[in-house]
């Protein structure tokens, strides 16, 4: 993995969302216009009441993290992910708040990669912020989550996937928007059932988060009644690839790799590095579709994907930061999107009242996926349907049809209540 440039820290800059503020300048005229009378067939400005404004304080804590560099050089490294889509769910809190005198500031604290995020989370809270956007991997995220001053405080998780933050490493104040590895996991088995391909060749890298997704598979494996014929682990190097003969040793070794293995239905993926998972379509020894971290993926979020009014986002979004929507943008645009909404429907800004909306049956998100989406209590996941999309486009959308639950159908995606390790005793 290539340590990529890092990029200048942001630090408490106040978000400005600049192409919403023409929109933002034409509704506030339009309402102006509105409350204009017309006395001699003139029109005639009248005083009104200037109703107080409520703001809601949001601040984005962050750390630049050394990304992956894309295996293909079709996809172009980003270094802003995450934030881009808080911003554009400030601005579209705005443009609805507007309307009803809410304002959302959303305030940037992004850190380099070795900056202390204890001593700048203390900082936040002191100044009396507790509703926190966090793009922090496990670590930090639940040192941050552990000060005594984070207590009483949401923390609104857009990055991490482990099951062990949903588990035994739970904490109250942190709720999880991105899927966890099981709730992927499920998705992919449901389909792969629906399919009747129930024989999977697992092969994954070695870093900690190829194994916890791992680890998930082999759950979803046994939940589905599928069966791991084979299992490798990847451990060379796939080969030069900015070589002249750089595609022949990736063809040799992949070749290698996939060969000598009983009969199976699909390659189960797991390289979420992406040093080798892209150069298995087309280079196995035996010709079968690849599912998991490349070919098949289980996301919260695609850019493919343009249902439920979903391309209305992608486009505002493209528009916005000149580039497609990632799946960490979703949930940082989410984030924002949450509070807001809280806010809204409660008139309160204090994080207590907040979250006991956010856990009330009144609470639901819209997010562009055809149902309203809720937090589970037991691990304040949020649930939500997960997209299956290959490379280019949408495959498919789990819960897939016949997957049933007594209360909501996405409980069936990752650990439901009676198997949850999560009592919040940290």
């Amino acid at each position: 993995m290539l340590n990529l440039p890092r990029q200048p820290a942001e630090r408490r800059v106040n978000s400005t969302v600049a192409p919403w503020r023409k929109l933002r300048k034409i509704v506030a005229i339009s309402i102006a216009a509105f409350f204009i009378v017309s006395v001699d067939g003139k029109a005639q400005p009248q005083p009104v009441a200037a109703a107080p404004v409520k703001h809601l304080h949001i601040v984005y804590l962050g750390k630049h993290y050394s990304e992956p560099t894309p295996l293909s050089l079709l996809e172009k490294p980003v270094y802003d992910k995450g934030i881009q889509g808080a911003r554009v769910g400030a601005a579209d809190n705005n443009i609805t708040g507007k309307f009803v005198g809410q304002e959302t500031d959303l305030t940037e604290d992004i850190l380099p990669q070795d900056g202390d995020i204890v001593a700048e989370a203390k900082k936040v809270f002191a100044a009396g912020t507790s509703l926190i956007v966090a793009d922090l991997e496990a670590k930090d995220l639940l040192a941050v989550a552990d000060l005594p001053e984070a207590k009483k405080a949401i923390i609104l998780d857009i990055r991490t996937s482990d099951d062990d933050l949903r588990q035994e490493q739970c904490r109250a104040n942190v709720f999880h928007l991105a899927p966890s590895y099981s709730m992927r996991a499920d998705a992919l088995g449901q389909f792969l059932l629906y399919k009747r391909w129930q024989r999977w060749f697992l092969i994954h890298g070695t870093k900690p988060a190829d194994l916890a997704y791992t680890a998930a598979i082999k759950r979803a494996a046994s939940r589905f009644g599928s069966r791991i014929v084979a299992e490798r682990t990847y451990t060379y190097n796939a080969g030069a690839r900015d070589t002249e003969t750089g595609h022949q040793q990736t063809e040799q070794q992949m070749a290698l790799l996939t060969q000598s293995v009983p009969a199976y239905d699909v390659i189960f993926v797991v390289d979420l590095d992406e040093a080798f998972g892209e150069y298995l379509l087309f280079n196995s020894f035996d010709p079968r579709p690849v599912v998991g971290t490349q070919g098949l993926v289980a996301v919260a979020w695609h850019q493919a994907f343009d249902e439920f009014a979903a391309k209305e986002l992608q486009n505002r979004f493209s528009q916005f930061a000149g580039r497609a929507m990632t799946e960490r943008d979703y949930e940082g645009w989410l984030a924002a999107r949450i509070f807001g909404e809280a806010v809204l429907r409660t008139g309160a800004t204090d994080a207590e009242t907040l979250r006991n909306y956010m856990l009330s049956d009144k609470f639901e998100i819209a997010g562009y996926k055809g149902v309203g989406m809720t937090f589970r209590r037991w691990d304040l996941q949020l649930r939500q349907p997960i997209l299956l999309a290959g490379p280019r486009a949408l495959v498919s959308i789990a819960p897939i049809e016949g997957f049933l639950h007594p209360k909501y159908l996405t409980d069936s995606l990752g650990y439901d209540e009676p198997e949850t390790k999560c009592h919040f005793s940290k």
